[in-house]
């Protein structure tokens, strides 16, 4: 019995000893697959990679770099893990792929004509011990197809309901549809998505249902594609189909008489002007309450009269046909006497000349008065004549009275003009 504990606690700490043995080997295995394109700052040794979105068609750059090297050599490998490049050296002959830059520290490359096999994730090694590798995801966009709009070949009524489809292959991811009437959105059915079975791309459908009405007739109905590859300058493709929308209606109907102020006497003629998809082509005039008048002529969509009568005066009414439908509409017609507008201006231009006459004459006489007054108070001025002298017997009063006689002498005004 002794010897048996003895041989168990000789026997763990071998076991013991084993177990770190394995945990240590874990790690090691561990620190020898490192396999990420995450940047660890404390291995400058660790390859860094970035991935890449391209389109079918279009240019993809591959950039593998390191902080520092120790001769080792980077590799560029492809989806199935075929070598691209290993340094400076082609390893796979394909002509799309070229190299742009080879250095200790950077390996980058490029893939011209990208086609759809070549979208999954692709790897960069440097040959350190242990080997470290980084990946780079390159997603290659299958760029739609033009859209095609089917449902209205024909001219459609109005009021009626259309329903137009919008349809565009070769998308990857799918690609979403978007409908216009004159640059204005319209809401379509939700998108339908189909993959197609011979490459990993998708069909999508989309449907407008509207009632039309004769404001849409030549409208511009466009349906739009909304893809990533729209972004990319390699993208090839248009993204928009448009189509123009004939709607028929009915006509709609106004009639132009040739001047509003119709005389006896003259002549003159009613159009009947007619709006309508197609444009109308038959034109039928009535006289409400009666016949035509005898000088009264039907000239499709005009009435014409030779020479208007006092008996013409009535109401006439239009009736335009375009196949689709009619439309009508009624003009009253009162002629009207030569004579009577005659003597009507001439009485007009009586009043308007007894008018100026009287304006004439006002300002006559306010100009003599004006005249007048400025005379009468045109100036004064003063003069200071002896007075006495005429009645003195003599010379020697007379000078004895024109000297003192200043004082009491009253101011003598004159008037000159």
């Amino acid at each position: 019995m002794s010897g048996m504990r003895v041989r168990q606690s000789m026997t763990f700490p071998s076991f013991h000893r084993a177990a770190l043995r394995a945990l240590a080997a874990l790690t090691m295995l561990i620190a020898t697959s490192v396999r990420s394109n995450y940047v660890f700052d404390e291995d400058p040794f660790q390859p860094v990679t970035q991935d890449e979105t391209v389109s079918v068609g279009g240019v993809v750059i591959l950039t593998c770099t390191v902080k520092e090297n120790d001769n080792s050599s980077l590799q560029w490998s492809n989806t199935a893990q075929q070598t691209l490049y290993f340094g400076e050296k082609r390893a796979l002959r394909d002509n799309r792929i070229q190299l742009v830059k080879s250095t200790a520290t950077e390996l980058i490359i490029s893939i011209a004509e990208v086609q759809l096999s070549d979208d999954g994730e692709y790897t960069c090694s440097i040959f350190t011990m242990p080997v470290r590798t980084a990946r780079a995801t390159v997603t290659v966009l299958g760029v739609p197809g033009k859209p095609v709009i089917t449902g209205f070949e024909d001219a459609v009524q109005e009021d009626s309901t259309v329903t137009l489809t919008c349809t565009s292959s070769g998308s990857k991811p799918p690609a979403k549809l978007h409908w216009y009437l004159n640059q204005e959105e319209k809401p379509g059915r939700p998108d339908v998505v189909e993959s197609n079975p011979e490459e990993p791309t998708y069909t999508v459908t989309s449907e407008l249902i509207f009632t039309v009405t004769r404001n849409d007739n030549n409208a511009l109905i466009a349906c739009v594609v909304d893809h990533p590859s729209n972004a990319n300058a390699n993208a090839n493709g248009d993204k928009k189909t448009e189509q123009s929308l004939s709607v028929l209606f009915s006509p709609r109907v106004s009639i132009q008489p040739e001047s509003d102020l119709p005389r006896e006497g003259e002549k003159f003629y009613l159009q009947c002007v007619a709006n309508g998809n197609p444009e109308p082509t038959a034109f039928v005039w009535r006289r409400k309450d009666g016949e035509l008048p005898p000088l009264a002529k039907v000239d499709g969509a005009f009435l014409r009269f030779e020479s208007l009568n006092k008996t013409d005066n009535g109401i006439y009414e239009c009736q335009a046909d375009n196949g689709i439908g009619m439309g009508d509409v009624s003009h009253t017609l009162l002629v009207q006497d030569p004579t009577a507008m005659s003597t009507s201006s001439g009485v007009d231009h009586a009043v308007i000349g007894g008018v100026v006459a009287v304006i004439v004459f006002i300002m006559l006489c306010l100009l003599i008065v004006l005249g007048r007054y400025l005379i009468r108070h045109k100036g004064t001025y003063l003069t200071h004549e002896a007075k006495g002298s005429d009645d003195a017997p003599d010379a020697d009063t007379a000078i004895i009275n024109a000297e003192g006689g200043h004082s009491g002498v009253d101011d003598k005004k004159e008037y000159f003009i």
